[in-house]
């Protein structure tokens, strides 16, 4: 076949993915910069970290500005506003899933006096959807918006495996090439008992002292679609601390009761009887 006798649909294709919008891109470039610089920054700053020159980026940052994705903080600086994170929580799966989940993780919060945390999977990593602190003000918590790994974490590891095959893959690859030192021999035998079991419940390697127990918030299909999380801090001054058996009765509970309210699974196929135990009610 020739050049001439490519069928249609097949050039349309082509073409499809090598169009490029510069001026979008410029613009998500200079959010994605300011997204993730903890203070404000100069057009100077944005161009030199994207490297380009002032002249290229100046007019997207005045549309940004009108838009209120950016504000001016004084003279010559700019930070991100709260509109992206206004638009993220209006998106009607992650409004939901925020609706049913704030009351009940301040339950667990109270209940335990432990802070929780819920996260979703993207793009190689976890960012946490939203937390409840405990409510004695002493403990460990993480902030909501946060970026967590996932394969050495259980709530990353919980988001792994309550996955059909090919997603649980693409999922471990995405996160390998941001971590690659993270790669471990063993994962697949951990994720299938964390599937038998029903939870991962696992010291933390990130922080001395920390251990983590963690729960799948199931769809209609059996697949966790975000990760409900305890990062269980021992208090030396409390002798009726829960322990953390009581911490994970009272988490797969919780878990158990978000699935339910947002219509999905109590527990995934084929977890054992004490995974079903120590998530129910």
């Amino acid at each position: 076949m020739n050049v001439d006798d490519t069928p249609p649909e097949a050039a349309t294709e082509a073409e499809g993915r090598s169009y490029s919008a510069p001026a979008l891109e410029k613009g998500l470039d200079i959010l994605e910069t300011l997204c993730r610089s903890e203070q404000p920054l100069t057009q100077k700053d944005i161009a030199q970290r994207l490297g380009r020159s002032v002249g290229e980026i100046y007019r997207m940052v005045a549309c940004l500005v009108n838009r209120n994705y950016l504000s001016l903080v004084d003279e010559n600086t700019y930070g991100i506003t709260t509109k992206l994170f206004e638009l993220a929580h209006i998106n009607p799966p992650t409004h939901r899933l925020l609706f049913e989940a704030t009351p009940i993780m301040q339950r667990l919060a109270s209940e335990l006096d432990q802070s929780c945390h819920l996260t979703v999977y993207g793009q190689g990593k976890q960012v946490v959807l939203c937390k409840v602190d405990t409510p004695s003000g002493m403990g460990f918590a993480v902030r909501a918006g946060a970026e967590l790994d996932v394969l050495i974490s259980a709530s990353g590891r919980v988001l792994l495996a309550f996955q059909d095959d090919e997603t649980r893959r693409l999922r471990i690859e995405e996160s390998l090439q941001r971590r690659p030192e993270q790669a471990d021999p063993q994962l697949e035998r951990t994720l299938a008992s964390i599937r038998a079991a029903g939870y991962e419940s696992i010291p933390s390697v990130q922080v001395r002292g920390l251990y983590a127990v963690s729960f799948p918030i199931l769809d209609t299909q059996g697949r966790a679609i975000a990760a409900l999380t305890v990062p269980y801090a021992e208090r030396i001054d409390q002798s009726q601390r829960k322990s953390i058996p009581e911490v994970t009765e009272a988490l797969g509970a919780a878990a158990r009761h978000l699935s339910t309210r947002i219509g999905g699974m109590v527990s995934a196929p084929g977890i054992s009887a004490a995974g079903r135990r120590a998530a129910a009610a």
